[in-house]
Parts: structure tokens; sequence; C-alpha cells
């Protein structure tokens, strides 16, 4: 069955870095763009970004963007996302997603991995 695990939360101080990891299986990763979204208790769950099949394109929210970069390695089937310059306001739980390419939902998540930020 397909396994997303998300992987490098932490505890870091504001301005500091990050780098989560999404490790896929049973499914064939080039063929899926992959998500990141995040949640905190009491909000709806948001886009962070995703990368499409290649790596060629990358979409970014307003809030990480030129903070966080997504990435992948399609040879190990693991999609990254970089954060930097993180502020307490990143604190979530961040959740890597797989959506097919000719597909408009993501079908397939993670269990997420806890971010947390102090001031």
């Amino acid at each position: 069955q397909v396994q997303l695990v998300e992987s490098g939360g932490g505890l870091v101080q504001a301005g500091g870095s990050l780098r989560l990891s999404c490790a896929a299986s049973g499914l064939s990763f080039s063929s899926y763009t992959m998500g990141w979204f995040r949640q905190t208790p009491g909000k709806e769950r948001e886009f962070v970004g995703s990368i499409n099949w290649s790596g060629g394109s990358t979409y970014y929210a307003d809030s990480v963007k030129g903070r966080f970069t997504i990435d992948r390695d399609n040879a190990k089937n693991t999609v990254y996302l970089q954060m930097d310059s993180l502020k307490p306001e990143d604190t979530a739980a961040y959740y890597c997603a797989a959506r097919r390419y000719d597909s408009a939902r993501y079908g397939y998540w993670g269990q997420g991995t806890r971010v947390t930020v102090s001031p």
C-alpha cells in the first residue's frame, strides 16, 4: 500500500532552519506531484507548496515564498521541504501529500511531523 512518511520536524529558534523529508513507497513516485501542507489546532489545513513530477516546477504559498524550498529526488522516492528564516507562526504539523499527474486532488497523505519555532 502507499505510504508517505515525514521526518525532520523538531524545535528550532526563530531565524533557524529545518529540512523535512517525506519518503514515499507503494506508488510510482515520478508520476506524482508532491505537496506540503501544514495545520495548527483550530485552523484549516494550509497549502505550503508543491513540486511537479520532474522537479521542474514549484509553487509556494505567499506566506513561505522566499523562505521555503521544495525539491525532490525521484531516485530515492523522497521529497524535501527546506525551511529557512523560520518564524513562530510557522509552528504547525507539516504533512506531505501525493497527487497523481492526472488528478485534481491529493489522494495520499503522510502522518505529519511537528515543527515548533520558538521566539
